[in-house]
C-alpha cells in the first residue's frame, strides 16, 4: 500500500513541469485596418462640434493633414468650409480638370503654417499681413485676390451690452468689456482672430484669460458661433459663416454690421481672401501646376461667377463677392 503511494507521488512530480509547456490558449484575432496602400485616406475635413463651457471640442487646428498621392491638397480657413463654398465648386474644377482636390479647413494662421512646412499645395486664407508675409519670405511666388465678405458683431437677442447699432465694431467691444459681458474669441490664430485682436489693440487692450469674461476657445468659426449660443455670448464673425450658422443659432442675433455687407459702416469690417500656391522653389515635390490652374480657374470669370452666386439664392446675398482683378 505504501509503496503505491510512493509511486503514485513520484509520477505526479514527474508530470507537474510538462503542464506547464502546454500551448497558451489562443485569443481570437483582431483585425488589422486596410493599409494606405490598399485604401487611400478620405479627404481631411474638419467637422463642426458644438463646444461647451466645460468641456470644449478639440480645435479645428488639431485636424492631422493627410497627403494622397495624385491630388492637389488645399489648406484652407474654417469659413469656406463652414458656409459649403468649397463642396459646391470644387466638384466643377475637379471634372473639368480630372482631378481630386482634398482640403484641410483650419485658421488661416495654421493653414499658412501647413503651406510653410510644405504639407500642401494651395491655400485659400484671410489674414492679410500674414499673407503678405509669405510671399516676402519666399513661400509662395504671389498672392493673388480671389473674393471678400465682411465682419460683423454678434451677441445675445436681449443685448445687455447695449451695442446693437453702435456704428464701429470696436465700440461694441468696449461696451462688451466695461459691463463684463460674455466674449467668444476663436483663439485659434485665424483671420478672424487677428481682425478681433487688432480691434482690441485700437482701444489699447489686450484681452487676457485673468478677465472671466473672454474666453478663448481655440476654434473655428462655426463651433465658436455654437459656443455663443449656448453661453449667450458676443463674438466676432465672418458675414458668410453667421449667415450659414443663423438657423442652428437662434439666441444670437446680428447687432454691428448691417444686414448686408453694403450697410455695414465699419470699413475695418472687410475680409479679403487670397490664393497662394506654395513655392517649387522651396519644396519642388507640391503640385505646383495643378495649385495654379486651380488659382487660374478660381479667379476666371466662371469661378468667380460661381462664387458670386454662391448662397444667394438662399440667404438673400451672397456669402463671398469676387474679386479677382480683370
Amino acid at each position: 500500500m505504501n509503496h503505491n503511494i510512493l509511486v503514485i507521488g513520484l509520477l505526479i512530480l514527474l508530470l507537474q513541469p510538462l503542464a506547464g509547456c502546454a500551448p497558451a490558449p489562443q485569443s481570437a484575432a483582431v483585425p488589422t485596418q486596410p493599409s494606405a496602400a490598399a485604401q487611400p485616406p478620405a479627404p481631411v475635413m474638419t467637422q463642426p462640434t458644438a463646444p461647451t463651457a466645460t468641456q470644449p471640442a478639440p480645435t479645428a487646428t488639431s485636424a492631422p493633414v493627410v497627403r494622397r498621392p495624385g491630388t492637389l491638397l488645399l489648406a484652407t480657413t474654417t469659413s469656406t468650409a463652414d458656409t459649403g463654398l468649397l463642396d459646391a465648386i470644387l466638384p466643377i474644377f475637379e471634372k473639368a480638370n480630372n482631378c481630386k482636390v482634398d482640403y484641410v479647413a483650419v485658421g488661416s494662421g495654421q493653414a499658412m503654417e501647413i503651406g510653410r512646412k510644405g504639407d500642401a499645395d494651395v491655400l485659400l486664407v484671410h489674414s492679410r499681413a500674414a499673407e503678405d508675409k509669405f510671399v516676402a519670405d519666399g513661400f509662395a511666388k504671389e498672392r493673388f485676390d480671389v473674393m471678400y465678405n465682411d465682419f460683423v458683431v454678434v451677441g445675445p437677442k436681449d443685448d445687455p451690452a447695449k451695442v446693437a447699432g453702435m456704428g464701429l465694431a470696436k465700440e461694441a467691444f468696449k461696451a462688451v468689456m466695461d459691463k463684463a459681458m460674455s466674449f467668444a474669441s476663436r483663439g485659434d490664430n485665424s483671420g478672424t482672430h487677428a481682425k478681433e485682436k487688432a480691434i482690441w489693440a485700437s482701444l489699447s487692450i489686450t484681452p487676457t484669460k485673468e478677465m472671466k469674461w473672454y474666453n478663448s476657445l481655440g476654434q473655428g468659426m462655426g463651433d465658436t458661433l455654437l459656443f455663443a449660443n449656448e453661453q449667450q455670448a458676443y463674438t466676432l464673425a465672418d458675414r458668410g459663416t453667421w449667415l450659414t450658422m443663423r438657423a442652428k443659432t437662434p439666441n444670437l442675433a446680428l447687432l454691428v454690421g448691417g444686414e448686408n455687407l453694403a450697410n455695414n459702416k465699419d470699413k475695418e469690417l472687410l475680409n479679403p481672401y487670397g490664393l497662394l500656391a506654395v513655392s517649387p522653389s522651396k519644396y519642388p515635390n507640391v503640385n505646383y501646376d495643378l495649385a495654379m490652374k486651380l488659382i487660374a480657374w478660381m479667379t476666371s470669370a466662371e469661378g468667380q461667377k460661381l462664387i458670386a452666386e454662391f448662397g444667394a439664392d438662399k440667404f438673400g446675398q451672397p456669402l463671398f463677392y469676387p474679386s479677382a482683378k480683370k
